[in-house]
């Protein structure tokens, strides 16, 4: 057939396909080592102000099995001091993370504001009202603070902030929520409102905000920290999902926090956090959301005392969460980063999870990181 063309088209025909092989050939060289992928599907927590070339959490990230770290100031366990000293010495310790990651790396932190401050003013850090504070100020006000907020965050080496609080306050007293002042109201479209300005503020310094907690945590009568919390007749969907549509629809610019919140309705087995028809249903295909989604610490009691390490893995990457937090601070386990990452290993080797499904979030987490790509 060849033979039959003009030689000029020929050697036009010749060229492209070469460049199509190369190409390929350079995408599939690009492509990342299945290993690298799942790495970066974890977010760990780790023990040490300062890190020393021959750490061992240090050698689980520069090997990319560990893919992104959160900073606590408290040791649970002990007591003690953790992650955050002062501004300098965070910095140093976010400049160690970063040059040992083979690649972009999520550095997060909770600095909602109020009783959740990781960064607190008296070490040194800016002093950030509570969320329920704000909310009753204008909204410029809110996106004003997430800004000067964001700006710190930027300076000190964190680009993900595990805030905006998008829950309802409809219930005052639920200890994790109402009881912390860490709703924005309990009027929905204020709610709304405050986590889109908040979210915005961070964004314009390029650090990533994250909704939490889907599907709404502003009800619970319990705290998943302590044990399993059923919302299953205390929760309001067209009330304590409008936050979440009112901030896709604008755009929402970071990720979404799965909380670990049962809800008969929805899921009559799983909590949210590792429930397919809450994750892909109704967080995805029912409200559209196609970025990050990430799990809130699966250390709180609410999976832990329910569900053993590789079958809560299983069943959250299998609900459609991308990246599985692992705080390593309610619980303390110094192999817990190999362990993690093990875990979903044996689950893609054993075809429990397809190496698609692995690409997919990778792709995701990929895409954000190119969307805030300063850091």
């Amino acid at each position: 057939m060849l033979r039959q063309l003009h030689p000029a088209v020929v050697i036009v025909l010749c060229l492209l396909l070469c460049l199509a092989t190369v190409g390929q050939a350079c995408a599939e060289k690009a492509a990342p080592s299945l290993d690298r992928m799942l790495g970066a599907m974890l977010m760990l927590g780790f023990r040490g102000a300062e890190l020393t070339q021959d750490d061992p959490f240090l050698a689980e990230i520069r090997s990319g099995r560990v893919g992104h770290v959160i900073l606590f100031d408290r040791d649970v366990q002990n007591g003690g001091e953790r992650n955050i000293h002062s501004p300098e010495q965070v910095r140093r310790l976010t400049a160690a993370l970063r040059a040992a990651a083979p690649g972009p790396i999520f550095i997060a932190v909770d600095q909602e504001g109020g009783q959740v401050r990781r960064l607190k003013p008296e070490r040194g850090f800016m002093d950030v009202p509570s969320a329920q504070r704000m909310g009753q100020e204008k909204t410029a006000s809110t996106t004003q603070v997430a800004a000067a907020l964001g700006r710190e965050l930027q300076g000190l080496g964190i680009n993900v902030n595990m805030a905006p609080v998008a829950d309802v306050n409809v219930n005052p007293f639920s200890p994790a929520i109402g009881q912390l002042g860490r709703s924005f109201n309990t009027d929905p479209r204020q709610v709304a409102r405050h986590v889109l300005a908040f979210g915005e503020g961070l964004a314009q310094a390029d650090v990533i905000p994250v909704l939490k907690h889907f599907p709404g945590h502003g009800s619970a009568r319990k705290d998943s920290h302590l044990g399993l919390t059923d919302i299953s007749t205390t929760w309001d969907g067209g009330s304590e999902l409008l936050p979440y549509a009112e901030a896709f629809a604008a755009g929402w610019p970071g990720m979404v926090m799965m909380g670990h919140l049962f809800h008969a309705g929805l899921d009559a087995r799983h909590p949210a956090s590792l429930s397919k028809m809450t994750v892909t249903g109704l967080l995805r295909q029912g409200l559209g959301w196609q970025g990050v989604v990430i799990s809130d610490d699966m250390q709180m009691k609410a999976v832990s005392q329910r569900y053993g390490l590789e079958e809560a893995v299983r069943l959250a990457v299998e609900a459609g969460v991308d990246i599985l937090l692992f705080g390593n601070n309610l619980e303390w386990d110094a192999d817990l980063p190999r362990k993690a990452h093990a875990a979903l290993r044996r689950l893609v080797d054993s075809g429990q999870i397809s190496e698609e499904r692995i690409r997919h979030s990778w792709q995701r987490i990929s895409a954000l990181q190119k969307a805030f790509a300063r850091q």
